[in-house]
């Protein structure tokens, strides 16, 4: 395997990942695990977080994709999706100056409408705040679910196709990627789950059909950016076809 140089001039490599997508698995019980209560392993995965986004742009990617709520995550307790929206905010309220700063762009998919009002001002004003930045697009899946996305996009289509904005045979592909929360954004190369769980958990099904999936037992707590650059290193020597039969 090739690895560059990345163009940043910041002595980090370039694996030929563009873009990684995480499912963040494993906060309750690296607390359990501890005697701890579940929000402080979603605490100490916050911190985490932010370690993963500042590494990235020394690995050569450009763009991050985290799972941090799904559409399924309201089944919790309330004293847990409380805890963790409280997090979510305070998070964003922390890190935006530093985002500013190291031109990290940051944007959230999901359906927004579900979420308390504050923490929907919260995430546009970062949002409007980090728009110019390009080292690092970074995206934050909330109250996402890849069924909910998709129902979503095609009951757009379906308006556009009645109110004759789109015809009916041009409802393709890029009809419908146009629709989704990414639109307009690369699909991922990679998708990594921790926690040693093997299931995808209705993220991104529409974008990572074509993507290579890693599973690592860490709990997400301990996911280092050491990890994530092995696991980049390992990437490069697989090969990836998108259908087409090998030579």
């Amino acid at each position: 395997m090739a690895v560059t140089q990345t163009p940043e001039a910041t002595g980090g490599v370039d694996y030929g990942v563009n873009h990684v997508a995480i499912i963040m698995d494993g906060n309750g019980r690296w607390a359990k695990n501890r005697g701890w209560p579940r929000l402080v392993g979603h605490r100490r995965g916050a911190e985490r977080v932010k370690e993963i986004v500042r590494a990235c742009p020394e690995l050569g990617i450009r763009w991050l994709t985290v799972y941090a709520f799904s559409t399924e995550n309201w089944k919790r307790s309330t004293e847990e999706v409380l805890g963790l929206m409280g997090i979510f905010a305070r998070y964003i309220e922390k890190e935006a100056d530093g985002m500013s700063a190291e031109g990290v762009r940051l944007r959230f998919i999901g359906a927004r409408e579900r979420l308390d009002p504050r923490l929907q001002a919260l995430m546009a004003g970062i949002e409007e705040r980090t728009a110019p930045n390009t080292r690092l697009n970074f995206n934050v899946a909330i109250n996402y679910g890849g069924r909910d996305e998709l129902r979503r996009a095609f009951a757009r289509c379906a308006r556009d196709v009645a109110e004759g904005r789109l015809d009916p045979e041009a409802v393709n592909d890029a009809a419908i990627s146009a629709r989704l929360d990414t639109a307009g954004m690369p699909d991922p190369d990679l998708v990594i789950r921790t926690s040693g769980e093997t299931r995808t958990s209705n993220f991104l099904p529409w974008q990572a059909a074509y993507a290579e999936y890693e599973f690592s037992p860490t709990l997400w707590p301990d996911f280092t950016p050491e990890e994530l650059g092995r696991i980049l290193a390992n990437f490069g020597c697989r090969e990836r076809r998108f259908g087409g039969a090998k030579p």
